[in-house]
């Protein structure tokens, strides 16, 4: 009996061992979920409302840059267009979607 009872209490510590490595896995997962939010999905949330934000108080005047990499100032906004003005020439005015615009500068309050 005495080596029953041995096999029995061996057996049991193993189901404790499986049951605290699965829960060691359950929390490695969690916590690579965690990181991965805050390296990945938050930035770039939190980058879609900075971009959001700045497309919504464009104004006519603004100066800004394309993500093609032009300079120009918008001479007139519609909802998903704006009519921007390239050089100094006056002459080259291309409409364009709002989300091709990359910054903007504001023009100064003298």
């Amino acid at each position: 009996m005495g080596i029953l009872l041995t096999e029995g209490a061996a057996a049991g510590s193993d189901a404790a061992t499986a049951a605290g490595g699965s829960f060691l896995m359950i929390g490695y997962i969690v916590v690579l979920v965690v990181v991965f939010y805050f390296i990945m999905i938050r930035p770039q949330k939190k980058e879609q409302k900075r971009m959001a934000a700045m497309l919504s108080e464009l104004s006519v005047g603004d100066a800004v840059l394309t993500n093609s990499g032009f300079y120009g100032t918008i001479i007139d906004i519609t909802d998903d267009t704006v009519i921007i003005e390239f050089g100094n020439n006056k002459n080259c005015r291309i409409p364009m979607q709002k989300s091709a615009i990359a910054q903007v500068e504001k023009p100064d309050a003298e």
